[in-house]
């Protein structure tokens, strides 16, 4: 029989929205077990700090401030990223943004904002780096998406649910289309975890009455990108404490 196989070590990663919560959770994860990663997030201190972080461990991190919104940002990005790693392996899109408002009411440029970030943005970096991972043989792509997605409403929060869902769709359409190429794409719909994104957290509202936090979260990003999963393909992974289930 053959052994499974986890090891990640001198492979590269590229994480967006990595400077704080599971994106954060997620980059210092990859570190620790010798991943060289790239580290991005519109807040040029809290990307560096989390290159930084992992360095001070004795990986290898470098900080990039963009904005993924914007597409020529994200191809500066990524080639970036390939001159400072050599490849990148591994792409993380958790960089995602929050505005509150119900559907009557939401203001366009909100609407238009969370869309560009979450959907948009989590596009143009998967569509630019898979052709680079298709290129060079395979790679795999973990798009953060929201155990609400699949089911569930929010308070004020049309938008974030309207983004994260296309996120699962496109997760799927992206497995589909580049799966032949050797780049394994998923999705991880995370429950209510420890960090604040504007709606009070219910620790009853799952199968296990308790919060999640960030690292459960990146343990499961972990197995996701390693030879372990390699034969797991667009699935939405719901890291939510059975609230799926309910």
């Amino acid at each position: 029989m053959t052994q499974v196989q986890f090891a990640l070590r001198h492979q590269t990663a590229l994480v967006t929205g990595g400077g704080e919560g599971i994106g954060r959770a997620i980059a210092l994860a990859l570190g620790r077990v010798g991943i060289h990663v790239c580290v991005n997030d519109i807040n040029p201190d809290t990307c560096d700090e989390v290159a930084q972080e992992i360095c001070a461990a004795g990986g290898r991190a470098f900080g990039y401030q963009m904005d993924i919104s914007n597409r020529y940002q994200a191809s500066a990005l990524i080639e970036e990223a390939r001159d400072q790693l050599g490849k990148v392996d591994i792409l993380v899109n958790a960089a995602a943004v929050l505005k509150r408002g119900d559907a009557l009411k939401l203001d366009e440029w909100d609407w238009r904002r969370v869309i560009e970030v979450n959907l948009t943005g989590t596009f143009f970096m998967s569509q630019l780096l898979g052709r680079v991972m298709v290129e060079q043989g395979g790679g795999v792509i973990i798009n953060l998406a929201s155990h609400l997605a699949g089911f569930g409403v929010a308070s004020d929060g049309v938008s974030y649910l309207a983004s994260k869902g296309g996120v699962v769709a496109l997760t799927r359409q992206l497995a589909h289309e580049l799966g032949g190429h050797g780049v394994r794409v998923h999705a991880l719909c995370h429950g209510n975890v420890d960090v604040p994104f504007g709606y009070e957290l219910n620790p009853q509202s799952n199968t296990l009455h308790r919060l999640g936090n960030v690292d459960e979260v990146a343990q499961v990003a972990l197995f996701l990108c390693s030879e372990g999963a390699s034969f797991m393909n667009g699935q939405a992974i719901h890291v939510d404490g059975g609230q799926f289930v309910g």
